[in-house]
């Protein structure tokens, strides 16, 4: 069983910056898929961002080049950096894991979740 732990939203203007954190606990076993997702009201949850044991990243396209997924495997730790950030990024950031060799986009491949956290950016 695995806990995710997610910390770091808050509520910021627009073209500023934050940077969210998701801590790990609990046993796991092979290789793993960890990533962020969001969901605004009213919306469906989305892919932001996935990272694999290998450490190779792909994004949605509305975030590329923007943000930037890393994890630190000594610490457990999933980061998402977001920078220039808009208000359509306002939604509820939710990191996620699942193991598995391939890394797949859709959230009902990801078997452990977190609690989320608010990010709110302002015009």
């Amino acid at each position: 069983q695995v806990q995710l732990m997610e910390s770091g939203g808050g509520s910021v203007q627009a073209g500023e910056s934050l940077k969210l954190s998701c801590t790990a606990s609990g046993s796991s076993y092979g290789r793993r898929c960890m990533a962020w997702f969001r969901q605004a009201p009213g919306k469906e949850r989305e892919g932001v961002a996935i990272i694999d044991s290998d450490g190779s990243a792909t994004y949605a396209d509305s975030v590329k080049g923007r943000f930037t997924i890393s994890q630190d495997n000594a610490k457990n730790t999933l980061y998402l950096q977001m920078n220039s950030l808009k208000p359509e990024d306002t939604a509820m950031y939710y990191c996620a894991a699942a193991y598995s060799n391939v890394c797949y986009g859709s959230s009902h491949e990801y078997n452990y979740w977190g609690q989320g956290t608010q990010v709110t950016v302002s015009s």
